[in-house]
Order: structure tokens, then sequence, then C-alpha cells
């Protein structure tokens, strides 16, 4: 990525420029607020949000109330330097209603908005997390975490055979989109038990992504070792 000096942000006449904070983890996109030159440097010396409050006429640390604090990861400014996107790890809630993000509201009336985004596998991993440290006698997650990794991948296994059968459905019918949808609720079933299985083995699933991210940067074969004649 490359770097811009603070003299390439753009303030407006009152001296603010937009800062939308994302969630570095999950991605996903918190809250919108104003910073000027001041909580700018404070967030740069601090490590954590500072922004300008245009009711209050004040700078506001965000979490000195709430204990939600937002440690920055990275700081990135846009083309015209008029907007900056601050990459954070957020303690407990950003909203003040207690949701973890702002955005948590869709539209009336639009279509299409905040649906299929792979943030929710990082929520996944937080619940199953949850479950882990705080086990509930009903819940399945807690279940296939005490009966260990053994039972875990037998149902990766079954899990993953009924992808292929739901799959194999699907190309034999035809353009049908209940079988389509067939295919998409196994591949969750699957893609949820295997977030059980990298809780189990210790595993993040930004360890994961990671793995992904790198092979994505690489021309040709994506893996280190086997199928040499193979390329993505």
């Amino acid at each position: 990525m490359e770097t811009a000096g603070l003299d390439t942000i753009r303030y407006d006449s009152r001296g603010l420029v937009p800062a939308i904070v994302q969630e570095a983890r999950s991605g996903a996109v918190l809250m919108l607020a104003y910073m000027n030159a001041e909580s700018l440097a404070k967030t740069l010396a601090d490590g954590e949000t500072w922004f300008y409050s245009r009711s209050r006429r004040k700078l506001w640390h965000k979490g000195e109330t709430s204990g939600h604090f937002q440690r920055v990861k990275a700081i990135a400014v846009d083309c015209d330097g008029d907007t900056i996107l601050l990459q954070v790890e957020q303690i407990g809630a950003a909203c003040h209603t207690g949701n973890k993000t702002c955005f948590y509201r869709a539209l009336a009336g639009a279509k299409g908005v905040y649906t299929g985004s792979p943030a929710v596998l990082h929520a996944l991993h937080e619940e199953i997390v949850k479950k882990k440290k705080h086990p509930t006698e009903k819940s399945y997650t807690a279940y296939l975490l005490r009966e260990g990794m053994d039972k875990i991948c037998k149902k990766i296994g079954e899990e993953a055979a009924e992808v292929v059968i739901a799959a194999k459905n699907a190309d034999y019918r035809g353009d049908d989109p209940s079988l389509r949808q067939e295919v998409c609720k196994e591949s969750a079933d699957l893609l949820y038990h295997l977030s059980v299985l990298w809780e189990a083995a210790g595993v993040d699933v930004n360890e994961v992504m990671r793995v992904l991210e790198e092979r994505s940067h690489v021309e040709g074969n994506k893996k280190t070792a086997g199928h040499l004649d193979k390329t993505f």
C-alpha cells in the first residue's frame, strides 16, 4: 500500500474530515464520525480513536464513558484525501444503542442490502468462542467441542458428503433455484462445522483468511508443495 502524508488530508470549511471506522478482523463497517487535525493527532499518538463532536463542539475519546474503546490497527486516506478509513479492534459495541455496528438497520425498500457478507464468518467464530468459554446444556456447539476432534471431524465428513450430493442434484436437474439453495444450505452447514473445528484446533478464522490472501497474491501455483502442474 502506498503512503500519504498528513498534508494530503483535505479538511472541509469547518476543519473536519469524515472518518469511517471498520473492524480490522471482520471487515465490518462500524460507524462514521468526524475528525479534525487535533483529534487525528491524538489518535496517532494514543493508538485509540479520538473524534470531533459537531454537536458538542469538542473532542471525544471513543469508549471514554462506555469502556468500548477502539484500538487502531491501521489508517488509510482515500484518493482525494477527503475521507479517512480507520481499521480498529473494537472493544464491546461501537454503537451507543449497544449494537456491534451503527449500521444494524436495513433500509426499507432497498434490495440486496447487507446480504452475504464474509464478515459473518468472524461473527460465527466469536459465537463459537463464547460457547466454548460459557457452554450451555442445549448448545450443539458446546456439545461438539465437548465431544472433541473425532466427533467434529466425523461431522465434517458427513456435511462434505451432503454438499457433494446437493451439488450433483443441482447439476443433474438444471437451473432450479431451490436446488441451488440446497447447495447453499449444505455449504453453510459445512462452514459451521469447519469453524467449530478451527476453534477446537486453536486456529483463528483470520489465520485461514490470511492463507487465502497470501495465495491470492501468488501467480500460478497456489500451494507450496504438491500438484506443481496445477495453477489457481
